[in-house]
């Protein structure tokens, strides 16, 4: 029996059980004249039924699923010849992953009949893996089942033991989100230092010079690599620095307009519409980029001279992938991302706000920027501070609009490169984890983690100041 047949089975036996346990709670109830002769209501009775069924069977499920490979390997490894069970980690992994490709039916693979041998014995240690699997969740869950029934009893405190079950249930999920953010924090931060190691810290930090292109052996053109990384971060934040200026001054006046100023058939239309663009693919963005906004600003640019006072600006160079495209197609990206959040923190806003402005003389657009918007404003900073990690962490378009080019500059009409770019590019292929081009991955990422929880940090001390004022 598959694993998704097993889970379905089981939560069906919980939902079982409960209405078992319920019925039984109710049939109590009657004989002793009523609900209230007992410690719970029936739906605790039931649930707590349900969950001496449920939890049992999903951990037995969850142990055998994680433990049944690796025994099914160990096993065939003893089917293997003793100079192939004496093979490198590497090797004999690579061998059974072979093996157990041919069990599964792969084709294209040349199996000796030694091979073929020990194929067929994993696909019957599979089959037995799952009947045994079948039948012990199976047994449990009657079992479980019976005896959560029997447990139902007017004196029992259910519903204590319902909401303690559900306490612990939410502090592990609590708690595994925290080790989750710890793991990846300090996995990201053991490679980074591995990297530094071998490249210094100050010439990644302070370097200007991005070439991580190191070779195999020393006799090799560009064995040693450059890898400074202010070009990287100067892409970063030229492209959302673009972004940002497109996406925050239109979806906060959007948000202003939806919440304070359409009537209703004007709000349900246009915010579903508006709200379309989050669900857009930014493939789709990066090829509308590349094929229509790129091509049309350097036809609209390139050759143009400027004049700003006594200054003469030109001929204008436009690059064919410059940062200001993919800025211009992530800011339109990201306004729904500010529209959306903006409008619902300015709806939270106490309508008595509104009523007491109105009441002291003040006009509709008095009231939005004098009471509305600095009542609101904690909120719309954090729909800010979400659109700003969105835009930093965007990749996509920015490879298919602007390219890998690491360049140091701030001209938004040539091409840069970003951190999540270079990120992606250095971890792609199959790579060895000792060389710095690869290490340099999590240096970035560790940089980039610094960075965005330097704006966190920001933006919290903002959001506390002013709500110290309007609170």
């Amino acid at each position: 029996m598959s694993l998704s047949a097993l889970f379905v089975l089981i939560m069906l036996g919980a939902t079982v059980t409960y209405m078992l346990g319920r019925s039984r709670s109710l049939a109590l109830a009657n004989n002793l004249g009523g609900i209230r002769h007992l410690h719970s209501l029936p739906l605790y009775y039931g649930a707590q039924a349900a969950l001496w069924c449920l939890i049992p069977c999903l951990a037995l499920l969850a142990i055998w699923v994680a433990f049944d490979d690796s025994i099914i390997r160990q096993i065939a490894i003893q089917y293997l010849p003793e100079d192939k069970q004496n093979l490198a980690p590497q090797e004999l992994s690579l061998l059974l992953n072979t093996i157990e490709n041919i069990a599964g039916g792969v084709t294209s693979l040349k199996a000796t009949p030694e091979m073929q041998a020990i194929a067929d014995r994993v696909v019957s240690l599979q089959r037995l893996s799952s009947i045994l699997l079948s039948a012990i969740v199976l047994s449990s869950l009657v079992l479980l089942s019976g005896w959560g029934w029997s447990k139902v009893k007017p004196e029992y405190r259910a519903r204590n033991s319902v909401e303690k079950t559900f306490m612990i249930f939410l502090l592990g999920c609590s708690t595994l989100a925290i080790f989750t953010t710890v793991g990846i924090v300090f996995s990201v931060l053991f490679e980074s230092i591995r990297f530094f190691e071998i490249i210094p810290l100050t010439d990644f930090l302070l370097g200007t010079q991005w070439s991580p292109q190191t070779a195999i052996r020393s006799d090799q053109v560009g064995s040693s690599g450059a890898f400074g990384a202010i070009p990287l971060f100067t892409g970063t934040m030229l492209i959302s620095f673009i972004a940002m200026v497109i996406a925050v001054p239109t979806g906060l006046m959007t948000a202003i307009y939806l919440s304070e100023y359409a009537n209703n058939k004007v709000r349900v239309v246009v915010k579903p519409m508006l709200e379309v663009l989050a669900g857009i693919p930014t493939v789709v963005y990066g090829f509308f980029a590349a094929l229509t906004v790129a091509p049309m600003i350097k036809n609209a640019l390139h050759g143009l001279e400027l004049s700003l006072l006594s200054f003469s600006i030109g001929p204008l160079d436009v690059s064919g992938e410059s940062a200001l495209a993919a800025g211009l197609v992530m800011g339109v990206m990201i306004i729904p991302f500010v529209s959306s959040l903006s409008d619902d923190v300015i709806n939270a806003v106490p309508q008595s706000l509104r009523d007491g402005s109105y009441g002291l003389g003040s006009t509709q657009s008095e009231t939005v920027k004098k009471v509305i918007l600095p009542a609101a404003l904690p909120g719309i900073v954090g729909a800010i501070l979400l659109a700003v990690s969105r835009a930093i962490g965007e990749t996509m378009i920015v490879v298919m609009a602007v390219g890998t080019a690491a360049r140091l500059t701030a001209n938004p009409l040539e091409s840069v490169t970003t951190v999540t770019v270079q990120m992606t590019t250095l971890l792609i292929g199959d790579h060895e984890f000792d060389s710095a081009k690869t290490l340099a991955a999590f240096a970035l990422g560790l940089v980039l983690f610094v960075i965005t929880l330097g704006l966190n940090f920001f933006a919290l001390r903002i959001v506390k100041k002013y709500r110290e004022q309007y609170d």
